[in-house]
């Protein structure tokens, strides 16, 4: 297979995070303030980045939630990112915990074969 055959790689980042004292003491309607007219413009800047919200608090210690980003456009992940560093996301409401980068199925495109 060239390269003009391959398709472009899927990033998948992991991004572990705790909620804050300062989020849980917004009441919902704040909550919600707060995504639609801060996270929700971002979100819709980077169309190439999807993102998926898991609550994991029942399980956890250590993060409140997961974010899963999926992506093959780095740089608007990475500037999706960066936008959110630079709002109240990023060390008011959440702490981040970790971010886990992937590749998913790596070993497929390695070897050219089809994914198990």
């Amino acid at each position: 297979m060239d390269n003009s055959e391959k398709k472009p790689l899927t990033f998948t980042m992991f991004m572990l995070v705790k909620t804050t004292n300062t989020w849980l003491k917004l009441d919902p309607k704040g909550r919600f303030d707060f995504l639609d007219k801060t996270i929700q413009p971002i979100l819709k800047s980077h169309p190439t980045v999807k993102m998926r919200f898991y609550d994991s608090e029942a399980f956890s210690g250590s993060a409140s939630d997961i974010i899963l980003w999926e992506t093959n456009d780095l740089r608007s992940y990475q500037h999706l990112i960066e936008e959110l560093r630079e709002s109240n996301f990023w060390g008011t409401y959440f702490d981040v915990v970790d971010i886990i980068p992937t590749i998913e199925n790596a070993y497929a495109v390695m070897y050219d074969v089809q994914p198990y």
